[in-house]
C-alpha cells in the first residue's frame, strides 16, 4: 500500500457549466422584464416665458440696476448715489428678501459693479447675485 506519485496527480478543474446555466437565466428574465419596466417620469408642459406674471403678484425680488451714465436703479425705483447706502440698509432691515441682485449696463466698467456689490455687502447683504441681462 505505498503511495506513487506518478499515479495519483489529480488536476483542479472548475466547472462553470452551473454558473452559465445561471447567466443565461438572469438574461431571460431581464429581457423579459425590461419591456415591463417605465422609461422614465412623465414630464408636464414647461412654464411659457411669454406668460406674464398675474397682476396680483408682488415682486419680492430686489434688483440694483446700474446705467452707464451712473444711474442707479433699486427696482426701477431711482436712487442717487449717495443716498444708496442708506436705502440698501433699510431694505435689509425690513428683511423683505435675504439676496439682492446687481444689473449693470453692457458697455459699464466693473469697478463701478463692484463699488455697488461692496456697498450692498457693507449694508448687511451677504447673498448678491449678479444679472446678465
Amino acid at each position: 500500500m505505498g503511495m506513487s506519485a506518478v499515479g495519483n496527480a489529480h488536476k483542479a478543474e472548475i466547472n462553470v457549466t452551473p454558473m452559465i446555466d445561471v447567466l443565461l437565466v438572469l438574461i431571460i428574465i431581464f429581457m423579459v422584464i425590461a419591456p415591463v419596466a417605465p422609461r422614465g417620469l412623465e414630464a408636464l408642459a414647461p412654464p411659457q416665458a411669454d406668460a406674464p406674471p398675474p397682476p396680483d403678484a408682488v415682486s419680492r425680488e430686489i434688483v440694483i440696476s446700474l446705467a452707464r451714465d451712473g444711474a442707479i436703479d433699486i427696482n426701477r425705483q431711482p436712487v442717487e448715489a449717495v443716498a444708496l447706502p442708506e436705502k440698501l440698509a433699510e431694505l435689509y432691515r425690513r428683511r423683505i428678501n435675504d439676496h439682492v441682485f446687481v444689473r449693470g449696463d453692457r458697455n459699464l466698467e466693473y469697478s463701478a459693479v463692484a463699488r455697488v456689490i461692496d456697498l450692498a455687502r457693507g449694508a448687511g447683504w451677504d447673498r448678491i447675485g449678479l444679472m446678465t441681462r
